[in-house]
């Protein structure tokens, strides 16, 4: 479903992707983790057509991005970082409009699941401006998996949801993928991957150093958190001391 290689991205002298190989085949949910900085939300816009790369080829969907990015996001759900349904429109309006650009039948009883699904049928006339950073989160999800993609692209996933969304949000992406679909996340919480993903991918300073399934024995020896900690903090030069006495100190990798 995703194929890179050789992927760079350089913006003047600062490489913040840096020659990635990736393969990430049908039924994954794959997560891309990484500190702050790292390179993940430019390689989610690379993947998704939105900035062209420095070198290198992508591949999405069986699709060449390059040569045809719009084919790509017609084809996938994407859900950026910032959540940025137009301010002008309402909530229904919306996903009305999604559904339209990607021309569904019957979207109406469609876009209707979603509002019930994450409970804010009450603010469908709403203008998206005056929706919560929470509520919007929820309206780009819904925008994104309005068609049933076979694959979706997102980054930070339960970003600004609460507790009891996060769970719903949890449990959908484990039945897509239980159901074929194919899901990409970039996160820095490693929790969410670790109880979600079924692969993994760590990237520092724009260089993928570390793939693999989360069932593999290296990582099930250890838990995703010491793993991490362990392969960024010796990259960052931070003494293992200091990473067994605070191994709860993500933060100092960010």
């Amino acid at each position: 479903m995703i194929e890179v290689k050789g992927l760079s991205k350089f913006y003047g002298q600062t490489k913040a992707v840096d020659g990635v190989d990736l393969s990430i085949g049908k039924g994954e949910l794959f997560g891309l983790l990484g500190p702050n900085g790292s390179g993940k939300t430019t390689m989610i816009k690379m993947l998704t057509g939105q900035i062209k790369p420095t070198s290198g080829t992508l591949k999405v969907h069986g699709v060449d991005v390059l040569e045809d990015p719009l084919r790509v996001r017609e084809l996938i759900g994407v859900i950026p970082e910032q959540e940025t349904p137009p301010s002008f429109l309402t909530a229904e309006e919306y996903l009305y409009f999604v559904a339209k650009v990607r021309k569904m039948e019957h979207y109406e009883e469609v876009c209707e699941k979603w509002f019930e699904f994450f409970d804010f049928g009450d603010q469908k006339t709403s203008l998206c401006k005056d929706l919560s950073r929470g509520t919007r989160q929820k309206l780009m999800f819904a925008q994104a998996f309005l068609h049933e993609p076979e694959l979706a692209i997102i980054d930070e996933p339960l970003i600004n949801l609460d507790p009891v969304m996060q769970r719903k949000v949890k449990d959908f992406l484990r039945g897509y993928v239980k159901n074929g679909g194919t899901v990409f996340i970039s996160t820095h919480i490693l929790e969410i991957a670790n109880e979600i993903c079924t692969s993994i991918g760590i990237i520092y300073r724009g260089k993928l150093v570390h793939t693999g399934r989360l069932d593999d024995p290296e990582l099930k020896a250890k838990n995703l958190e010491e793993f991490f900690l362990e392969l960024v903090g010796k990259r960052k030069g931070i003494p293992k001391d200091i990473l067994e006495e605070s191994p709860k100190g993500i933060s100092a990798l960010a």
